[in-house]
């Protein structure tokens, strides 16, 4: 179009003047060319530009949907994978070698360095933790053993007092008070050793008649007077499993005391069914909330994986945790159901590998001679003498129901597993 312009110029100007035109009409058409084919270079490289920025953008989002997979994928994958490994035994060294072909994979090798580091850094902070709460538990079961040994020496001296002043009914009586006290104690020493992963304090070498049991585990609360026992299938329970349920059963017989009105009763029963034997313990107290009854499912639920001592509180509730810890370790089914006392109704079912025919004698503690509960004493009180709210002068009074939880050999020095009586569990609301 310049050129053809300069032309027309050129032949429409005087001849004097049409070769000036002339020359600048071509110099303006090759200024024009130059121009036009700068403008289509630059197009070009503008087009090939923007195919490369759409294909590395492509590249790019390509890469990050990569990580963020990989990225989910530790999470859902390789973390619970690593936690399971770990938890099985396996040093977190281990752990990233078996796991290092896994990590960031086709995501280049600073974004599998950058994950190895975070699978690291969480396996060696779970390993410390799992460390300090293994410590923590060691630390609360030696306690618990040293708890166990002083009440143990101490009902020692109670029965030599027992046998000394038998003969007087009220130094008898105060004694008795002394001794079911002891037991209490020894028995929340028991409660702290099982939470810290050991069992109760003793073992029982015989197998022992399930009436016994039932009658160990209410000489194990205080308010043992409002537990009314009923019928009483007639096996035995194998020796392992003895100091067990008594100490599960008075946890519960313990809770449904606590929590119901103390002019209630408790009954207390144990029936034969097909898996084994039903032990129901009924209350006449409030009953539980749907938000109660979910809170005490948790807490037997996760009991068995021992004691976090940042879910004690600061008013320690250890008697559905030490339930829990119990029927985990030792088989026992555990549910609380609503009561006809309108109260609450826990039900511990013992399996049939842990019953037997019932012997005759009831078992004794390793390395002691004694029996289990028997019924309770009766006892005058002294003439003229009343005891702080125990019986006046010539009233009878009764004696918890006698057991070997007061009568158990000393801990051995060295270990930590079994020995004494158990005691009150913190407040355990159901």
């Amino acid at each position: 179009m310049t050129a053809v312009a300069a032309f027309v110029a050129a032949t429409a100007v005087p001849d004097g003047a049409g070769a000036a035109v002339a020359w600048c009409g071509a110099v303006a058409t090759a200024a024009t060319a130059v121009v036009a084919a700068e403008a289509a270079r630059r197009g070009r490289a503008l087009a090939a530009l923007r195919h490369r920025q759409a294909e590395r953008e492509a590249e790019l989002r390509r890469r990050l949907d990569r990580q963020e997979t990989e990225a989910v994928r530790l999470a859902d994958v390789l973390l619970p994978e690593a936690l399971d490994r770990l938890r099985q035994g396996a040093t977190p060294e281990r752990v990233l070698e078996e796991l290092d072909d896994e990590i960031g994979r086709g995501s280049g090798p600073a974004f599998a360095a950058a994950h190895r580091a975070v699978l690291s850094s969480v396996l060696e902070a779970v390993t410390a933790e799992e460390d300090l709460r293994e410590s923590a538990q060691r630390a609360f079961v030696n306690i618990a053993r040293r708890v166990q040994a002083i009440v143990h020496q101490q009902a020692q001296d109670l029965r030599e007092m027992e046998d000394r002043h038998g003969r007087d009914p009220d130094v008898f009586g105060d004694l008795l008070h002394l001794d079911h006290g002891t037991a209490l104690i020894g028995r929340l020493a028991d409660s702290i050793a099982v939470l810290g992963g050991a069992r109760p304090g003793r073992q029982w070498s015989q197998n022992v008649p399930l009436f016994s049991v039932l009658r160990g585990a209410m000489s194990r609360i205080i308010d043992y007077q409002r537990v009314e026992l009923h019928s009483v299938a007639e096996v035995a329970v194998v020796g392992p499993a003895v100091e067990p349920l008594i100490h599960a059963l008075a946890e519960l017989l313990d809770n449904a005391t606590r929590y119901s009105p103390p002019q209630t009763r408790v009954h207390l029963t144990a029936t034969e069914i097909q898996s084994g034997v039903a032990v129901e313990i009924e209350d006449g107290g409030v009953g539980l909330t749907e938000e109660a009854a979910a809170r005490a499912e948790r807490v037997l639920t996760r009991a068995w994986s021992g004691l976090d001592i940042t879910d004690l509180g600061e008013t320690p509730r250890l008697g559905l945790a030490v339930v829990g810890r119990l029927a985990e370790t030792n088989n026992f089914q555990v549910s609380l159901r609503p009561s006809a006392y309108a109260g609450v109704r826990a039900v511990l079912v013992i399996p049939q590998d842990q019953i037997t025919a019932s012997a005759a004698p009831a078992g004794m503690p390793r390395g002691h001679a004694g029996a289990l509960p028997h019924a309770p004493l009766p006892h005058l009180a002294a003439p003229g003498r009343t005891h702080g709210g125990r019986a006046p002068a010539g009233a009878v009074r009764t004696a918890p129901p006698r057991s070997t939880a007061l009568r158990s050999a000393p801990p051995a020095p060295a270990r930590t597993p079994h020995r004494p009586p158990p005691a009150r569990c913190g407040r355990s609301p159901w």
